[in-house]
């Protein structure tokens, strides 16, 4: 079967290999989508759990934030940066974090002019909640494909993932710079 995209599952590629070994006959746009659905697999499945543990609002977005605020606060400027968007962008994260009792603008200690954003007890406890989770994830695929291909599936992705390809910031692909 040619590849096509299937019209009742929007954005979907469907009929892409003629068997299902996933050997060198796989065609090479396969593994960037492999690689996209396992990472959407366990985002959607961590945003499930962290719902029914009290965080239902939090989203994907809401991580890379935190992350991007670390346990030392940080400015909108410097969110912005981490995440590669503007200081505007960054503000108005911030502002649904604060809403939402994930974050708190503080007065810089350093510069009155400045204001620092923290992560709060319950965004601290969304973060320790999604390591946690994670872990069960990570021992969800060890049950399901046994502990070597586990380990050599991440040890295989260090060995091609340049140490600078793990940021939070993914501007680039959307954007025309």
């Amino acid at each position: 079967m040619d590849n096509v995209v299937d019209e009742k599952k929007v954005n979907q590629v469907v009929g892409s290999r003629k068997g299902d070994s996933g050997g060198a006959d796989a065609p090479g746009y396969e593994l960037p989508l492999l690689l996209l659905a396992g990472f959407r697999t366990l985002i959607d499945r961590l945003h499930a759990e962290l719902a029914a543990q009290g965080h239902p609002d939090l989203r994907p977005a809401h991580g890379f934030a935190l992350q991007a605020i670390g346990p030392g606060g940080a400015t909108a400027s410097e969110i912005g940066r981490r995440l590669g968007v503007s200081k505007q962008a960054a503000g108005k994260t911030v502002d649904r974090l604060e809403a939402l009792g994930y974050a708190e603008r503080a007065d810089d200690p350093t510069d009155a002019r400045r204001k620092v954003v923290r992560i709060t007890p319950h965004g601290l406890d969304a973060l320790n909640r999604s390591a946690a989770v994670f872990d069960e994830l990570r021992a969800d695929w060890v049950r399901a494909l046994g502990p070597g291909p586990v380990r050599e599936m991440e040890a295989s992705l260090r060995a091609v993932v340049p140490p600078e390809a793990f940021r939070l910031d993914a501007s680039s692909w959307f954007a025309g710079s």
